[in-house]
């Protein structure tokens, strides 16, 4: 009963502002209630007529108790199945101190590099460590999956085919790669137009229609095979090679820089980042330095920033989608930031010695389990092996190799059986009772035994003797920062100083338009780093994973609901592999339909760049529609775009409400015009925030949608991923959901696998199942309904300072706005870079520069924050234009001010040289606010242009940076 509800509901612990601000934001807004206000600005036509039908909310404490107990469904058990998924252990420093720290989730990617310097230098010590550790030039900041890594490879290198090889489609894929890495690979290969071959790579023929290979390093089941000569052969052919690694097995193996690779791909997981049945985790991608410009994802960079001094960026910047759009080869986005960082900080804090040794103790456990297997009598096919044995029965021994089976599942142990063989990955936390008891498991089943002793007299004897083509002898990880850090008191230093470089919600709003930088609860955080969801192999039995098959069938319903479709796919790990997986989806409709001739996608010209780079990799051709002079799509020329394409129409992809800001009064017409001749509708669900209870994207006539779980449902950005986009689709699309190759989900004409993982980062989605648990129907809605309100707040404070470039019929935008600072060019040569920089002064990071209208700024302040702190956020704006108008009058000067330096650092402030127009005070101490709660900027200005012409993407010694001239 709800007179029993317990007080403390943690909607209002969610929602920044109270009654009694409610009130006043309403008065200044010029409406009564936030009824009117909704009333106002949401199509009537599409507003939902009943509440959802979700749970009735839970407080913090039931939540996690309910949790616990789905939690223990859960069944973890010590898993040698490998694939490329280890237990790990997780060092408890940096555990708590980035995993659990808000202070390092709550960022979003750094394109404000000059408050971001903390985990952009995490992150090139990432690209440092692997490069070092693969033996490449170059590597990027990190990527969703391994598979998706190998699939970017595969599709970088068809379009930097060589000469000779242009009409080259034929991609060869060694059939010891994965099986999930084959199954992404199949997905992606064919809208491309490139042709699969997958088989033996020891029996390839090299012909002039292969322009690519990709080969495993160690192998599927363990082996290492030197794979020197097959390089050289594919290199007179100019065939480019990539070689997908387990990056710690490199340690010891040579690397594959070394015997001639072109790129390495793979995944970090086993370096601290927990298994959580399949990710998040970080994949990297390594390559040559000739190819620095093409290579996906982000990378971060060294360049000076105005005062000389070296300072991280973002590198490269024109590879973004949002200006290449159509033209873009990569749709990515969101990568794994916060794991890398994770994985980045395992090598700091172990050190190349570290490493090594934990890398040698595994290789010697799995040595000494071989060793005892075969005086056993078993027949282990691995002759060249890192971590993983190889056993093979025959028909006459089959029977014991399902003995071992039921064995090993009572002691709640996982193997990996395929066939007529078992596969053994010993891992980093496999110790010597463990390899006892495997050996144990596998003499019971002939009705032998091995004493401890025997095997402690085997274990004397081991040694790491590799095959000389095999074995490493370079060094690696010589940077200081890999050789500092290993006390914990040191390594504890170490973050919280790259912590207190970056500001984060721990210090005010990130109000970022089109990212939703909303508050992540801490109940919500809790349980993802509880062993029984963070501890599962995400290829183990079904019957073990029970309390995850029940989030996901709980979750799945629930979004279904909000979203009004008939399921949910939890596969695609980001929203812009959310925007791609549902227009395959489409497209393997339309193909069972017959109609496979349907290959045009409609995208509004004000759509965010990930959405026409999304339907180019699913092999669309893409029709830009214009907006009109009020942000809306234009209906004449999608009219007009849609007859002229309407035999070969497949779909259209618009986000609602628009990216400028407002609900769209026609958007049900505009489907209508898409199912009108043939098309399906995509919803991007990037804005989803704005809809949740009061309208959804089956009521606007879409057919499918993904949702941004990083956005709308609490998951945090993590500087730059995880992120996580399921896709909901209504009834005829759900037959076409992706399937995965290891576990059967089921979907009767599904396409293949979008990620290596069946539900891909499934170990975030108890974040976005408290938040709905919590909230429940009344507290979702309540929250679309404040996102609202505080963005017309923001308007009310502001438009007489800044023009609001788009509004609604009735004067009202959605959950975000956009100020147009184009003026300020002309009248005090000041450019919206600037204004976003002065923020930092002020303690605030920048909203959306430059999307998506240049010139601009896109404000969401989301419906966490309070008035007190839109209210501080107004003021330093307000402030800012006071000081762009002293430039426009004349008492400031036009090149020298408080804007065109900015941001100050403290050195700039204390230093004993001051030569600026305006006083010290005013540069950094420019609102009350900041003399009592000061953010200072760790650099200057930061010089892009110098970053990009003088590319550093690792770490190097400080004489390098002299020698270079990053002094």
């Amino acid at each position: 009963m709800k007179n029993f509800n317990h007080p403390d509901q943690f909607v209002n612990r969610h929602i920044g502002p109270d009654k009694k601000e409610i009130l006043d934001m309403l008065h200044t807004i010029g409406v009564n209630t936030v009824d009117e206000l909704i009333d106002e600005t949401i199509p009537a036509d599409i507003r939902l007529q009943k509440k959802l039908a979700l749970s009735e909310p839970l407080s913090e404490y039931e939540f996690l108790t309910m949790l616990k107990d789905i939690a223990q469904k859960n069944k973890v058990f010590k898993s040698y199945i490998g694939m490329g998924y280890h237990p790990v252990i997780t060092p408890s420093v940096i555990r708590r101190n980035i995993l659990e720290n808000p202070g390092w989730y709550t960022q979003y990617t750094p394109y404000q590099a000059e408050i971001s310097q903390g985990r952009l230098e995490a992150l090139l010590n990432f690209q440092t460590m692997i490069i070092d550790l693969t033996g490449m030039n170059i590597a990027n900041a990190s990527l969703l999956d391994e598979g998706t890594a190998a699939a970017e490879a595969m599709s970088m290198f068809y379009s930097l085919r060589k000469p000779g090889k242009t009409e080259a489609k034929t991609f060869f894929v060694s059939n010891d790669c994965f099986p999930q890495t084959i199954d992404v690979l199949k997905t992606r290969a064919n809208p491309l137009g490139i042709d699969l071959l997958i088989g033996d790579h020891k029996n390839i023929q090299l012909d002039d229609k292969i322009y690519g290979i990709l080969l495993q390093y160690p192998v599927d089941f363990g082996e290492a095979y030197d794979y020197k000569d097959l390089i050289e052969q594919a290199h007179k052919k100019n065939i480019f090679t990539i070689v997908a690694s387990d990056l710690l097995s490199l340690t010891l193996l040579t690397p594959p820089g070394e015997f001639g690779a072109d790129a390495v791909v793979g995944n970090t997981q086993r370096f601290g980042v927990p298994m959580g049945y399949g990710g998040p985790h970080a994949a990297y991608f390594a390559t040559m330095d000739e190819f620095k410009r093409h290579i996906p994802g982000r990378i971060i960079g060294i360049s000076v920033d105005s005062n000389g001094n070296p300072a991280y960026r973002m590198a490269l910047q024109t590879r973004e989608q949002h200006i290449r759009r159509e033209k873009a080869t990569s749709n990515i986005c969101t990568s794994q930031v916060l794991l890398a960082i994770m994985a980045g900080m395992y090598a700091v804090y172990h050190g190349p010695h570290g490493l090594k040794a934990i890398a040698e103790r595994i290789h010697k456990l799995a040595k000494l389990t071989d060793l005892a297997l075969q005086r056993l009598g078993y027949n282990q096919l691995n002759k060249n092996y890192f971590d993983t044995l190889l056993i093979e029965f025959d028909d006459k021994t089959k029977d014991r190799a399902i003995a071992i089976r039921q064995m090993a599942l009572s002691k709640d142990i996982n193997f990996r059986y395929k066939d007529n063989r078992i596969g053994i990955s010993i891992n980093e936390t496999t110790n010597f009772t463990d390899a006892l008891e495997v050996i144990e498991i596998f003499a019971k089943a002939i009705d032998k035994s091995l004493s401890e002793n025997e095997i402690s007299k085997l274990a004397e004897n081991i040694e790491i003797n590799f095959d000389n083509h095999l074995r490493r002898n370079s060094s690696y990880l010589q940077h200081p920062v890999f050789n500092s850090y290993h006390s914990e008191t040191e390594m504890l230093r170490y973050l919280k100083s790259l912590e207190n470089k970056d500001l984060s919600l721990t210090h005010s709003m990130i109000p970022l338009g089109s990212c939703t930088m909303k508050l992540n609860a801490t109940t919500e955080m809790i349980g993802i780093t509880w062993e029984e969801f963070s501890g599962l192999h995400p290829f183990a039995p079904l019957d073990q994973a029970q309390g995850y098959t029940e989030l996901f069938r709980e979750l799945g319903r629930d979004l279904a609901e909000i979203t009004g479709f008939k399921a949910i796919s939890f596969q695609p790990n980001s929203g812009a592999q959310g925007e791609y997986t549902g227009l395959m989806v489409i497209r393997a409709y339309l193909k069972n339909k017959g109609e496979e001739y349907r290959n045009v996608v409609v995208i509004p010209s004000s759509a965010h760049g990930t959405n026409p780079a999304s339907a180019v990799m699913a092999g669309m051709k893409v029709v830009i529609v214009n907006c009109d002079d009020k942000g809306n799509v234009d209906l004449n020329d999608l009219r007009k775009k849609v007859e002229e394409n309407k035999k070969i129409l497949a779909a259209l992809l618009i986000t609602y409400p628009s990216t400028h800001g407002v609900y769209e009064e026609k958007i049900r017409e505009i489907c209508s015009i898409i199912h009108e001749n043939g098309g399906q509708v995509y919803m991007d669900g990037a804005n989803m925030n704005a809809q949740v209870g009061l309208t959804n994207p089956a009521a606007i006539g879409a057919d499918l949608c993904h949702i941004n779980l990083h956005k709308t449902f609490c998951i945090p950005h993590g500087g730059g991923g995880p992120g996580m986009g399921p896709i909901g689709a209504a009834s005829h699309l759900v037959p076409f959901l992706p399937n995965h190759c290891i576990i059967n989900l089921g979907h009767e004409k599904g396409i293949t696998a979008v990620a290596s993982a069946p539900w891909g980062s499934a170990g975030i989605l108890v974040i976005s199942y408290a938040y709905i648990k919590m909230m429940g129907i009344e507290g979702l809605t309540y929250s679309s309904i404040i996102s609202i309100l505080n963005a017309n707040y923001i308007k009310a404070r502001l438009e007489p300072y800044f023009k609001v470039l788009y509004t609604g019929t009735r004067g009202r935008v959605a959950h975000e706005l956009i100020f147009d600072m184009r003026n300020f060019k002309a009248s005090a040569q000041i450019e919206v870079e600037d204004i976003a920089k002065r923020l930092m002064d002020y303690g605030f990071h920048s909203p959306t520069v430059s999307f998506p209208v240049h010139g601009t700024l896109m404000v969401e302040p989301t419906e966490s924050e309070s008035k007190k702190e839109l209210d501080r956020f107004c003021d330093a704006l307000i402030s800012i234009r006071q000081e762009i108008k002293e430039i426009e009058t004349g008492i400031a000067d036009i090149n020298d001010n408080v804007l065109r330096n900015a941001p100050h650092t403290v050195q700039n402030v204390v230093s004993d040289s001051w030569n600026h127009c305006y006083s010290r005070e005013k540069a950094a101490f420019p609102a009350p606010f900041t003399k009592t709660n000061k953010f200072w900027p760790n650099v200057g200005r930061i010089d892009n242009a110098y970053g990009d012409r003088n590319l550093v993407c690792s770490c190097l010694p400080v004489r390098d940076y002299i020698e270079t001239g990053i002094s």
